[in-house]
Formats: C-alpha cells, structure tokens, sequence
C-alpha cells in the first residue's frame, strides 16, 4: 500500500507519519493490501472550494473522502483534511490541533473502507471505530468530538 501526504497548508504543524500510519493500519484492518492513498492536508479556502464543486456544499468542511477506483481494480482514494477547521474544533472542544487532524484522516479513511455515518446506528459504530483507532495513534484522555458532514 502506497500512502502519501501533501501538505499545503501553513495553519498547522503536520505529523505526517502520524496520518500515514494511522490510514494504513485502518486499510489493513479492512484488508486492503494493495493500492494507494493520497492525504492531503488543506486550508478552509482550498476545502471550501472543493466542498462546493464536488459536494454542492458552499461552505468549508472537515474531511472530504473520494473512493477512486470505483470498486475496481486495486484501492485508490483520496482523504482530504482541513487544517484550518482542525485548529478552529480543536479550541472548540478543548483538544490538541493534532489530534483534530488525526481524527478527520481516520473519520475519512473509514469511510473509504465502507463505514457510513448516515443513520445513528452507522454513525454509532463509526464513533466507535474512531475512538479506537484514535486512542491508539494519539494516545490521550481528551475524547474527541464528532466530526461534520462529508
């Protein structure tokens, strides 16, 4: 699995082995060995912009998730992340910037992985999933909150 991390933003400090290792411990867990991911870390410009043309959404978000094969041939994705957004929650719910970054990089690779979060049930169990994998790569007493829509 080939796993890279473009950060173009300057709002935040990026652990980028952090973000890589945690996305391939998630796409392992669910089995896939072969592929490549693309993680790329924005800012609430960049993110509004690709929110409205690819999502109809006006507005920046947290993370942004594209399954890129189309269910053929090996994985390819794309998580896409929001520094900005991450440094604005963080004060919000009182946790490391960091660990807001981690956490949407998580958030989007489940879904990559086929996790959803559109009924309670679903979003539940991504919680779940969330918070564990998070626990492991960022160890902290700090809970970390739900992210937004995607």
């Amino acid at each position: 699995m080939e796993i890279s991390v473009n950060n173009s933003q300057a709002t935040l400090a990026v652990d980028e082995q952090r973000l890589i290792d945690a996305a391939a411990a998630v796409l392992a867990e669910a089995e896939v060995a072969d592929g490549v991911l693309s993680i790329a870390v924005v800012d609430d410009e960049q993110m509004h912009k690709l929110n409205r043309e690819f999502l109809d959404h006006d507005y920046p978000t947290d993370v942004l998730s594209f399954d890129l094969s189309g269910g053929v041939g090996p994985f390819q994705g794309e998580v896409i992340v929001s520094s900005d957004t991450a440094a604005s929650n963080a004060v919000e719910y009182g946790s490391p910037a960091a660990q807001e970054l981690l956490l949407y990089v998580i958030h989007g690779t489940l879904h990559l992985v086929g996790y959803n979060d559109k009924s309670d049930d679903q979003a539940a169990e991504m919680r779940r999933a969330e918070q564990r994998w998070l626990s492991r790569f960022f160890p902290s007493p700090t809970p970390a909150p739900p992210t937004g829509d995607n």
